[in-house]
């Protein structure tokens, strides 16, 4: 009983008789969270979780946090990152986190962890709260800043610019909840990740890193994998040099220049052209979570993504995978610039992360890809929906569906599939078309808070019902409805089947993208080929299977020398 009295103790509300305010006593000292202003809840604001190395040595893994000892009040200080066309409030070290704690004396909760999307270039852990599901009473909601950009996911394979920090610092947020939450009232052994996006694609990191063993037990990945536009990267150094002669540095060759240059160079040019970052054709972020060179440091990426699922070297968690059935429509901007170079040379449209022995193969697989989508048709107006599939599966759908084939191979992972198509009469058509559909992460959007006033019935209802849905999983680890009129959601198979449709009408079905998937799985067994290892003393990029086959030359020659 006392146990008990001594842990509500910890964050009962007493600080100055004001009942606005919780105290917590945390490792670096006493915080104080207010009242949300709504009710049910306190929340927690800017927390150092870590401390992000800053001049020089702005790339390397996070240190530790800061310690106090007088209360730290824990109130909204809009700290963000280093990101394009954000001035006020930035700044390097900006690693915090935000705590929704419910108004409840009940411990061990379990815990909902936001990663925050954003290509990998954008965003904070503000940019989406759940409130409501904290008002539930049943979990603690958390959110942070991680380094993005250059900033976050330069990855040059040296002593001063290894890669990851961006990922090195979610790790560090995990480790930081994994010694502190129970002070919240929170179960560090119940944590659930969410996100969607970049968000999402570093959350499939997280699960396939041996640093993350214990650190979470569930994860809910939308829009958004390890492999694919918010994947690991093919050549992060070759990025780095056309960053660089980009922002009008031309010694890249030369790798100590390079990291010189980008230790040196201010974060306003670094920031300055992200369009030269994120609008590919090939659909690949150019600064991203990589592979890792081995310098004598933690690593925590340290093969390609799918290498490690296919050998099964990673922890075994329940998963919800889901996108939405427009991803596509987040390249709508671009569809008047893009329309005529799709059609004088599809290749260029080509995934990334494909492989061809030459340009003549190329050719041949965009031309199969072309017919596919667009048959005899040019890309144009008149083929804009096709134009929207096309998108939606490179970028995001089919990526997620090979990933999880894959882990279910490997070691018949618990996976529950969804698509979500949502729409009411609230969402227009696609311009030139007579087609209405669910665009990027709209299905988060659902999930997390909103203003809901104006909004259809239709739609409200659907917000409460993924809302149930994600509840239910973070609780169980199986996403359900107590609404007895929606079916049973049974795991998915390696065939991807069943999959729950989330749109007008709720349903299980076999048969995700129809034929498109069959498409992509046969071009991507010949073609795939995962990240480059940097070489970090030359600068170049290097696989390890051409460093074996070297070797196997060498010892060859001497044996035939003998």
């Amino acid at each position: 009983m006392w146990s008990s009295i001594l842990t509500f103790c910890l964050f009962t509300i007493f600080v100055e008789g004001q009942e606005d305010w919780r105290m917590v006593n945390i490792t670096q000292g006493p915080v104080r969270g207010h009242k949300d202003p709504d009710g049910d809840l306190y929340v927690f604001y800017n927390i150092p979780y870590a401390t992000a190395p800053t001049g020089i040595d702005r790339f390397k893994a996070p240190l530790p946090p800061p310690v106090w000892m007088s209360p730290l009040d824990a109130v909204n200080r809009n700290i963000r990152c280093p990101q394009p066309n954000v001035r006020e409030h930035t700044q390097e070290d900006c690693l915090v986190v935000n705590l929704f704690v419910p108004d409840t004396t009940d411990t061990n909760l379990p815990v909902l962890v936001f990663v925050h999307g954003g290509a990998f270039q954008f965003g904070h852990g503000l940019s989406d709260q759940y409130r409501e599901l904290v008002r539930t009473k049943k979990l603690i909601a958390v959110s942070f800043n991680y380094r993005i950009g250059v900033h976050g996911f330069l990855c040059l394979g040296t002593e001063g610019a290894p890669g990851n920090a961006g990922i090195k610092d979610q790790i560090a947020l995990l480790r930081w909840l994994n010694v502190n939450i129970a002070r919240f009232g929170g179960n560090p052994s119940d944590v659930t990740l969410i996100a969607c996006s970049a968000g999402s694609g570093s959350v499939d990191v997280l699960t396939l890193s041996s640093a993350t063993t214990g650190l979470f037990q569930k994860a809910i990945m939308e829009s958004g994998s390890s492999t694919g536009a918010v994947g690991v990267i093919i050549d992060p150094i070759q990025n780095a040099k056309n960053y660089a002669k980009v922002l009008n540095f031309d010694n890249v060759d030369d790798l100590k220049k390079l990291e010189e240059f980008y230790r040196t160079a201010p974060f306003q040019l670094l920031t300055s052209r992200v369009d030269e970052i994120v609008d590919n054709k090939d659909n690949m972020v150019r600064f991203a979570p990589c592979v890792e060179r081995d310098i004598g440091q933690e690593r925590v990426i340290t093969d390609a993504p799918m290498n490690v699922i296919n050998r099964g070297n990673y922890t075994k968690i329940p998963l919800l995978y889901g996108f939405t059935n427009m991803e596509g429509a987040m390249r709508l901007r671009y569809f008047n610039t893009w329309k005529d170079k799709m059609n004088e040379k599809f290749s260029d449209f080509l995934p990334a992360e494909l492989h061809f022995d030459n340009d003549e193969e190329k050719e041949q697989v965009a031309h199969r890809v072309k017919q596919f989508y667009f048959g005899d048709s040019n890309v144009s107006e008149d083929t804009m929906e096709q134009f929207l599939l096309y998108f939606t599966d490179v970028l995001f759908a089919y990526p997620m569906l090979k990933s999880l084939s894959a882990r279910v191979e490997a070691l018949g992972d618990t996976i529950y599939l969804y698509e979500y198509s949502f729409v009411d009469d609230d969402s227009p058509n696609f311009p030139h078309t007579d087609v209405r559909g669910a665009q990027h992460c709209f299905q988060s959007m659902a999930v997390s808070d909103q203003d809901l006033s104006g909004r259809t019935e239709e739609y409200k209802r659907m917000v409460q019902l993924v809302r149930e849905y994600t509840l239910n999983f973070v609780l169980t680890g199986s996403p359900y409805s107590s609404d007895s009129r929606f079916p049973l959601w049974p795991p998915t198979s390696a065939k991807r089947s069943p999959y729950m449709s989330i749109g007008p009408v709720i349903e299980l079905r076999d048969d995700i993208l129809g034929d498109r998937p069959a498409l992509w799985d046969s071009i991507y067994e010949e073609h795939y080929r995962g990240p480059l290892v940097p070489d970090g003393y030359t600068g170049a990029a290097s696989s390890i299977m051409i460093s074996k086959i070297i070797l196997m030359t060498v010892v060859l020659m001497l044996y035939l020398v003998k």
